[in-house]
């Protein structure tokens, strides 16, 4: 006799997907949430007063909704907060003309208002800043960099067709295999003369005492994609301050210079570093299981609230974080009462490498370079992640995990009319499931839209309340909570694939 399929045996309480579909779509409060994570907030880089405020305001919100044991939970040293408190710069000869620029995270400002000549720097090595010695002192330098703005006649936003669908339902999953590393290879050798030169040239013009640094951001049409400038860390020395510059803001500029122009400008920077604490924290809220056997299990949901600076972090992850309440408030508002504890975490430094997530994993569930697992470990069923942008929900990645595939699949099916059909074994990385997926927890992400996401929003000056549309948060919030009550309610826990291998020093 064949053994009959997983998702055959799953019995699916349509009166509570009624419910859910009902109070998530009908009902949503998801904009509201959204707004006081953006717009009331601000940019919430990590360690900021902005990212503190979101995050105090998350745990008054939960806790109002009914959840339990609501906190900010550190999971260890991050190292400096900052934040930008002013930001203007400006051409004033041979015209006026106010510049878009952001400041690059973790750089000093100006001390008060500086105005100066703008200097082009054209260093192929690290015995070319020779040249600019005694010259620089108080001036604005930029570099000669070549045009990376492109002109594309490509959609900002896009939806996932039908055809990238299937695509992805049919996918084979193959393990990424370790690829060897030749620290002699051209490519390594580049980037290490790249970088070596570029410290080279931030400690000359920090011992030159220049005015400020322009450098050219990535993006096109007034689009900055932000970066750090300089290490959060408390021991890191100091650099010049530096501002991100638009595309077409940084090629004028430098276009004038090199005519022989002369080019004037202003710039009134003011950056604030915070040193008194230097912890990083998540929050962190639950529902609690009332089944006697199975309360002490977990089913865990979450995304991150840190974001970069040059806006309000929308799309990037306020979305994310937004959908993950909403999908809480649901389950409260249907009057809930899961067998399992469901726990919301609300990541902080995801953005500077995962931290807040892996700070969490290796406080509760072990450590995945020695795979030495803590008794928590065993508790979780499963973690479900939502970070890829403000889309709507297509489906799930397994991660490899094809013991889930049928499950998940039945779960999807009478989701289907909202969008939300697909299973695909692939994987996808640098976001929070990663850090519950090295310890052998069953880690999932959420198959976005990408919208404008890769193209306009992630990381960069366009990632505002404006980009988020309610349909689609609403439609997410709704899906990613009937995943968490099936995971809750469900007899066993979601199956697991084989645990890693320790991932070493």
């Amino acid at each position: 006799m064949a053994a009959v399929p997983v998702f055959a045996q799953e019995h699916l309480d349509t009166a509570m997907l009624s419910k859910i579909r009902t109070e998530g779509l009908k009902h949503s409060q998801v904009m509201q949430t959204a707004f006081y994570l953006t717009d009331v907030s601000g940019p919430r880089i990590s360690g900021s007063p902005e990212l503190k405020h979101a995050q105090d305001w998350a745990v008054n919100q939960l806790t109002q909704w009914g959840l339990v044991n609501a906190k900010r939970e550190p999971w260890g040293k991050f190292g400096k907060g900052w934040e930008v408190q002013k930001n203007y710069a400006a051409i004033t000869a041979p015209y006026y003309h106010a510049i878009i620029a952001i400041p690059k995270a973790w750089t000093p400002g100006t001390n008060g208002p500086i105005s100066g000549d703008v200097v082009v720097i054209k260093a192929d090595t690290a015995t070319d800043l020779d040249k600019y010695k005694g010259t620089l002192q108080g001036k604005i330098v930029i570099f000669d960099t070549k045009p990376n703005v492109e002109r594309t006649f490509k959609a900002d936003a896009v939806r996932l067709m039908d055809s990238d669908l299937t695509t992805l339902a049919n996918a084979k999953y193959a393990a990424a295999g370790r690829r060897g590393f030749d620290p002699n290879s051209p490519r390594i050798v580049a980037m290490r003369k790249a970088r070596a030169l570029r410290a080279a040239i931030t400690q000359f013009l920090q011992n030159e005492k220049v005015g400020l640094i322009l450098s050219q951001a990535r993006g096109s049409d007034g689009t900055v994609f932000t970066t750090n400038g300089a290490s959060y860390a408390d021991t890191a020395k100091s650099v010049p301050p530096e501002l991100e510059t638009s595309g077409e803001d940084y090629q004028r500029i430098l276009r004038l210079v090199k005519a022989g122009i002369p080019v004037k400008m202003e710039a009134d920077i003011k950056t604030q570093f915070y040193t008194v604490d230097l912890n990083g924290y998540d929050v962190v809220a639950e529902i609690p299981g009332t089944d006697k056997k199975l309360k002490a299990q977990v089913v865990m949901i979450g995304g991150h609230l840190d974001s970069w600076h040059g806006a309000t972090g929308a799309t990037d992850n306020g979305a994310g974080s937004a959908v993950m309440m909403e999908a809480m408030r649901i389950l409260k508002a249907v009057n809930f009462k899961p067998r399992r504890t469901i726990r919301i975490a609300l990541w902080s430094s995801e953005e500077q490498g995962l931290f807040g997530s892996t700070g969490y994993v290796l406080n509760h569930f072990g450590d995945p370079k020695t795979m030495v697992l803590k008794p928590e470990q065993a508790t979780i069923s499963a973690y479900y992640n939502l970070d890829n942008g403000a889309g709507k929900i297509r489906g799930i990645y397994m991660q490899g995990d094809s013991t889930a595939e049928a499950l998940f699949k039945s779960w999807l099916e009478p989701l289907g009319d909202l969008g939300a059909n697909t299973v695909t074994i692939r994987n996808t990385g640098s976001t929070d499931h990663v850090s519950f997926d090295a310890v052998g927890i069953p880690a999932f992400e959420f198959l976005q839209d990408g919208l404008d996401y890769g193209s306009r929003t992630h990381h960069s000056n366009q990632d505002t309340y404006d980009k988020l549309d309610q349909d689609d948060l609403s439609q997410a919030a709704t899906v990613a909570a009937w995943f968490v009550y099936n995971t809750a309610q469900r007899d066993e826990m979601i199956p697991r694939k084989d645990l890693p291998k320790p991932a070493g020093n």
